[in-house]
C-alpha cells in the first residue's frame, strides 16, 4: 500500500530540492546592488501621493464581479464542448439558456452603465 505512494513522496522531495537549490543560487549568484531608487517605495512607478489605506470606488468591485461571472463563463465552455455528443441536444439548448440568461445581464450592466469608467 505504502509504495503507491513512493513515487508522490519522490516528486515532493526533488520538487523541494530543486526550490530550495534555486532560491539559494540566486542568493549566491545575484547581485546586489542597492541604491536609492531601488530600495524605494513605489506605486505605479512613482511615489505614492495618498495613503495606502483608501476606499475604493465601488465601481472597482462591480468590474471584477463581471470579470469573474464571464471568466466562469468560459470556463463552462471546456467541459461541455469535450461531452457534447454524449448529453446531445438537450445539453446543447441548456448550454444557449445558460449564455442567454448571461447575456442578459451583461445587456442589463452595459445598459446601467457599469462597464464605464469616469
Amino acid at each position: 500500500m505504502l509504495e503507491n505512494y513512493l513515487p508522490v513522496l519522490v516528486f515532493m522531495i526533488l520538487g523541494a530540492v530543486i526550490g530550495i537549490v534555486m532560491v539559494g543560487l540566486g542568493f549566491v549568484l545575484g547581485t546586489r546592488k542597492p541604491d536609492d531608487e531601488k530600495e524605494s517605495p513605489y506605486e505605479c512607478g512613482f511615489e505614492a501621493f495618498e495613503d495606502a489605506r483608501i476606499k475604493f470606488d465601488v465601481r472597482y468591485y462591480l468590474v471584477a464581479i463581471l470579470f469573474i461571472i464571464f471568466d466562469l463563463e468560459i470556463a463552462f465552455f471546456f467541459p461541455w464542448a469535450v461531452v457534447l455528443d454524449e448529453i446531445g441536444m438537450v445539453g446543447y439548448l441548456v448550454m444557449m439558456l445558460f449564455l442567454a440568461v448571461l447575456t442578459v445581464g451583461f445587456i442589463y450592466e452595459w445598459k446601467k452603465g457599469a462597464l464605464e469608467w469616469e
